[in-house]
């Protein structure tokens, strides 16, 4: 119905019941979504691993979870990562993952002066930005402006294939010019 107001609770697609209702920002209306979730190399600006979730208001801090279980090596790594992630139970449980997490600071923050004391702290919010021209990358080229298939693992598959056609771009582009 007009002015019905629609919530998961009460709306599921006909055609994916996997996609969830959600907002792409303040004052915009709800559509269906999945959540996407990229693994950015600092150094080259490669996709080192992708996620796709349903969206949800707890779908961010369960993925960058997730991926930070899956990264190797016994030193200490850092996750650059935008205001959503900025949770205190997110960033307790990176700490203990061996990740210092340098996120972009809400209001009322969970990031401490242990984290933004050091200069690397402000490269790596100037860094993390760069992951937005990956999923700019992903919708305008990479065809996932509106998805074709149906489903989380069609779907899943789709973006994981996306974001390996970019890392095959991006490394064409990062190969000395030969002459």
């Amino acid at each position: 119905m007009h002015g019905e107001r629609r919530s998961n609770a009460t709306h599921q697609s006909t055609t994916d019941p996997d996609a969830r209702l959600a907002r792409n920002g303040p004052g915009k209306e709800a559509r269906l979504y999945y959540a996407w979730h990229v693994q950015m190399d600092n150094r080259h600006d490669l996709v080192a691993n992708t996620r796709l979730t349903q969206a949800s208001g707890k779908a961010e801090p369960t993925a960058a979870l997730a991926i930070a279980a899956e990264i190797e090596g016994q030193g200490r790594v850092t996750l650059g990562a935008d205001k959503g992630y900025d949770q205190q139970e997110l960033v307790r449980a990176l700490r203990e993952y061996r990740v210092t997490a340098r996120v972009a600071q809400k209001v009322n923050t969970a990031i401490d002066r242990r984290s933004t004391r050091h200069p690397r702290y402000q490269l790596s919010q100037w860094r993390r930005k760069r992951v937005e021209e990956i999923f700019g990358w992903l919708k305008t080229v990479g065809g996932l402006r509106k998805t074709r298939h149906r489903g989380i693992a069609r779907v899943g598959s789709t973006f994981t294939f996306a974001a390996a056609a970019y890392n095959l771009v991006r490394m064409r582009n990062l190969l000395p010019v030969a002459t």
